[in-house]
């Protein structure tokens, strides 16, 4: 048996270790801490297309945040759901998608992200492509059809928008997922009978002497572009929030001035035309606000429609993934 100093000695030790390791714990942890606060990188996923990619194009950002210490990373990713995975996965502090990625997420993570803007509406940048010859005349032809679409896309919203109204259900079709490439390829090698697909692919579709627009989005949706991002990062830097919404109000005329460079910047970027690049970008909105209460009914009414079709597993209310800054 240890003499009762033996004892008091060890727990001694014991302690001004747990002492020594838990003040090592907290150091490290302040240390994170600044370095995390010294790190005013705001990392921002865009697409191949749609305001934020102008945005990255114009340098507006970048002068915008720059007196604030800021600077700016652009990462691209291939369609919405993807990038709203990366911001919920905190690989990303900005994302800008479609309608419906918004409401799969809220369903997946209701509580991590928010919205913060979004553009005017752009109906006629979306729409449902079909072959000339198919004999489909109205989307109640496509029952029994093979239709393409990147699912959980803003175009998922709208097949499923157009079906109803048509009285029809998604299983009066036969989905295939396929993203705007692949769907493309299988389009134009009639192994698809439809494809649902925004611009600028719509508009390079359009373009095929093979295919004809059975419908737009006017009707059936507003395809408005919404700007996200994650409420923790939100919550520490809702200046910076702010400033990426405002900025936006200068997009209009620098594109306007500079048109044709961007346009063949596009062009170069997507594979695509400058003729079909010119043609979305004519249809696409670069007017971009807060979020606002008609904006946000619209979001609602596409989350009911979802959910009453059991593609996102309950009912859920826009408004609480709503930023109030």
């Amino acid at each position: 048996m240890l003499p009762p100093f033996t004892h008091r000695l060890r727990r001694r030790s014991f302690l001004t270790a747990a002492i020594a390791t838990a003040a090592n714990a907290t150091l490290l942890s302040a240390h994170k801490s600044v370095a995390q606060s010294a790190d005013k990188t705001l990392r921002v996923g865009y697409q191949r297309y749609g305001t934020l990619i102008i945005l990255k194009q114009s340098g507006l950002l970048e002068k915008a945040l720059s007196p604030a210490g800021w600077s700016v990373k652009w990462s691209e990713f291939i369609a919405g759901p993807q990038m709203l995975q990366a911001l919920s996965a905190d690989a990303i502090d900005l994302a800008e998608t479609g309608d419906a990625p918004p409401i799969f997420a809220q369903s997946n993570w209701p509580d991590r992200l928010v919205y913060i803007g979004h553009s005017g509406s752009a109906p006629l940048g979306e729409g449902i492509l079909v072959q000339a010859d198919s004999g489909i005349e109205a989307v109640k032809d496509l029952k029994g059809k093979k239709v393409a679409f990147n699912r959980g896309s803003n175009v998922h919203y709208l097949l499923l928008n157009a079906l109803t109204q048509s009285g029809l259900t998604m299983q009066d079709v036969h989905p295939v997922n396929l993203t705007p490439a692949a769907a493309r390829a299988a389009f134009e090698t009639k192994h698809i009978d439809a494809w649902a697909i925004w611009d600028p692919y719509l508009a390079a579709g359009e373009a095929l002497p093979s295919a004809k627009l059975l419908t737009s989005a006017e009707n059936l949706s507003p395809n408005r572009q919404f700007l996200l991002s994650r409420r923790a990062f939100i919550d520490q830097n809702a200046d910076v929030a702010r400033k990426v919404v405002t900025t936006f109000s200068g997009l209009e005329p620098w594109v306007t001035q500079n048109q044709q460079d961007l346009i063949h910047t596009l062009a170069e970027s997507t594979g695509l035309a400058e003729g079909v690049i010119k043609t979305a970008l004519s249809r696409l909105s670069l007017d971009v606000g807060f979020m606002d209460t008609t904006t946000q009914a619209e979001q609602q009414k596409a989350a009911d429609l979802l959910a009453q079709n059991a593609l996102i597993p309950g009912t859920l209310r826009v408004e609480d993934m709503i930023w109030k800054g």
